[in-house]
């Protein structure tokens, strides 16, 4: 392999169109795999998108691990990383390839046993290096994180050999934050202590893109709390304004809007993350994530009907519970007055039989007559007016 021709390739491709600096950049890669070499170049950026050498030692690793998806594996990048990437873009590199790559092989889990004879190896071969067993730690705790294996996540970073070995590592905000995500999505961890290492993490001046990716992934993972929606939409919120063209935090944003039931912003929020996603680099993990924003979109689709059908039924049932109760009043006044108008056509009744009797029969005089007539009236009136009094005293309160 001509390996000055492979470097003068590379420079001349950083000139050429975004698919044809892929093109190139795949081909270098394959030509180092084919020859059995690692990059012969230094790597003086973090940029993803234009830096022919940084996207040909990506595409190159990429390929050496859909080989060999092994903490070896790993610690074979993270060495080369140390040697061949500048100190201040190699953060920013070491966490996206051990994360990515993590992702890309969660098909390919190595078992505990495994990993332990791989880890001592490792330690042994480069001399307890905290910074080669941190990359190798961040690839197999990547890959426990795609599968959703929240507690074995938990175990590894707790008690494994390889992660026990990153000594100052241990306290790195990306650490932190996958034992929040792991502690998030457990189900023997209290949310207290999540959100504890949650906040240590995120506040952590260090903090990257990456760390707060991890730290929403914990809060969306995890199950249903008091508050969850309302965190998740105001971390998102504060990562979004951090990073902008992000498309992943728009989604996070989007799921955390819809949990607060405001739809409206998260379909607003879903359809940036769509337009942010990028159309060059990976075709599969473009349409992976992209079937998942659009699962998400048609979520928060199905709760604006749902919250427009909602609402039309508080109207009909407001507006049902005005109508009973309107003829709840109707139905008890017209109770009450049917009471009254019997009670009083009663005593009609009543006073025309007992007068026409009185008129009619014995020898009183016209003068005792008409005493005993109002007397009697008299009596039926006040029997009158105590029920109906009596009848609005017990119905007054209904």
């Amino acid at each position: 392999m001509d390996e000055k021709a492979l470097v003068d390739s590379l420079r001349q491709a950083a000139t050429t169109g975004s698919r044809e600096l892929d093109r190139i950049c795949e081909s270098a890669a394959a030509e180092l795999i084919t020859a059995g070499a690692e990059p012969p170049f230094q790597v003086h950026s973090a940029d993803f998108a234009a830096d022919p050498f940084l996207i040909c030692a990506d595409r190159y690793w990429r390929l050496r691990f859909l080989e060999l998806p092994t903490v070896d594996t790993a610690a074979r990048c993270a060495d080369w990383l140390a040697r061949s990437v500048d100190d201040g873009h190699r953060t920013v590199v070491t966490q996206k390839w051990a994360l990515g790559y993590g992702f890309i092989t969660r098909d390919n889990v190595e078992a505990a046993g495994e990993l332990t004879e791989a880890s001592g190896w490792i330690l042994e071969e480069h001399r307890g290096s905290a910074a080669i067993a941190f990359f190798a730690t961040l690839y197999h705790a990547a890959k426990l994180r795609s599968n959703f294996a929240f507690d074995e996540l938990r175990r590894f970073l707790d008690s494994s050999l390889l992660a026990l070995a990153c000594h100052e590592y241990r306290t790195d905000p990306l650490f932190v934050a996958l034992e929040a995500l792991s502690a998030f999505g457990s189900r023997t961890i209290t949310t207290a202590h999540a959100l504890t290492r949650l906040e240590l993490a995120w506040t952590f001046p260090g903090r990257t893109e990456h760390v707060l990716d991890v730290c929403l992934h914990g809060i969306s993972a995890s199950p249903p709390f008091e508050g969850k929606g309302e965190l998740l939409c105001a971390r998102a919120e504060e990562a979004v304004e951090a990073f902008p063209e992000n498309h992943i935090f728009r989604f996070r944003l989007a799921a955390g809007q819809r949990m607060c039931g405001d739809h409206d912003k998260a379909l607003d929020s879903i359809d940036t993350a769509l337009l942010l996603l990028p159309a060059t680099g990976n075709r599969g993990s473009h349409e992976l994530l992209q079937e998942q924003f659009l699962r998400e979109r048609t979520t928060i689709e199905t709760g604006l009907q749902l919250a427009a059908w909602s609402d039309e039924q508080q109207r009909r049932w407001t507006e049902q519970e005005a109508g009973n109760a309107e003829l709840r009043r109707t139905v008890a006044t017209s109770t009450v007055r049917a009471m009254e108008l019997v009670t009083l056509f009663t005593a009609a009744i009543a006073f025309a039989v007992g007068s026409l009797q009185v008129t009619l029969a014995g020898t009183l005089s016209v003068g005792d007559r008409i005493g005993i007539i109002a007397t009697f009236g008299g009596g039926l009136l006040v029997f009158a007016l105590l029920v109906i009094g009596g009848t609005w005293w017990l119905t007054r309160r209904r």
